[in-house]
C-alpha cells in the first residue's frame, strides 16, 4: 500500500505556449519562468547602528527564453511577422510597441494544472541554430521575450 501523504511531482517536460490565445507548437524550452524580484534598500536608523532592510519597491522580470524547432508550421510565420512588425531594415518598424500577451501552460498527462500569464511581451532577440553540413541537430530558434509582468494564475 502506498504512502497516501505521498504526492508525485510534476514533470518539466510537458507545456504549451500561447501567444494571443493561439498555440505556438515545437516549443522546446522556457527559461526565465520568475514571477518577480525586488532589491532590498539599507535604511539606516538614525544614532544607532542598527540597519533595516527594506525593498525598494520596484519590481521587475527576468526576459523568456522561448526556443522552438523550425518546422514550416504556421507558428513559424507568426513569430516572423511579429519580429518584422517590431524590426524592419528599412527603419519602418513599430519597436517595442508592438506587443502581445501570452501564457505558458503546464501539463500533467494532458491535463493542465498550471498557468503562467505573461504581459505587453515584446521581442528583444531572435536567433537561429548554426548550420552544418552533415550534423543531424534539428533546426532551432531562440526567442527572447522581455515582458511587463509574470503571474500564476
Amino acid at each position: 500500500m502506498t504512502d497516501p501523504g505521498f504526492r508525485e511531482a510534476y514533470r518539466n517536460n510537458e507545456f504549451v505556449l500561447e501567444i494571443q490565445g493561439i498555440e505556438s507548437p515545437g516549443v522546446t524550452k522556457v527559461s526565465g519562468l520568475s514571477e518577480g524580484k525586488t532589491t532590498a534598500v539599507e535604511q539606516f536608523d538614525g544614532g544607532s547602528n542598527v540597519v533595516h532592510k527594506v525593498s525598494s519597491g520596484v519590481v521587475k522580470f527576468d526576459p523568456l527564453t522561448i526556443e522552438r524547432h523550425m518546422d514550416g508550421s504556421p507558428a513559424d510565420e507568426a513569430f516572423k511577422q511579429w519580429f518584422q512588425e517590431m524590426f524592419r531594415l528599412d527603419g519602418t518598424g513599430q519597436g517595442s510597441s508592438t506587443r502581445r500577451n501570452g501564457s505558458i501552460i503546464k501539463k500533467h498527462f494532458g491535463q493542465e494544472v498550471l498557468r503562467f500569464a505573461f504581459y505587453n511581451a515584446w521581442i528583444s532577440s531572435s536567433s537561429f541554430s548554426d548550420l552544418q553540413a552533415g550534423g543531424e541537430e534539428l533546426f532551432k530558434q531562440t526567442i527572447v521575450i522581455e515582458h511587463e509582468g509574470l503571474e500564476r494564475v
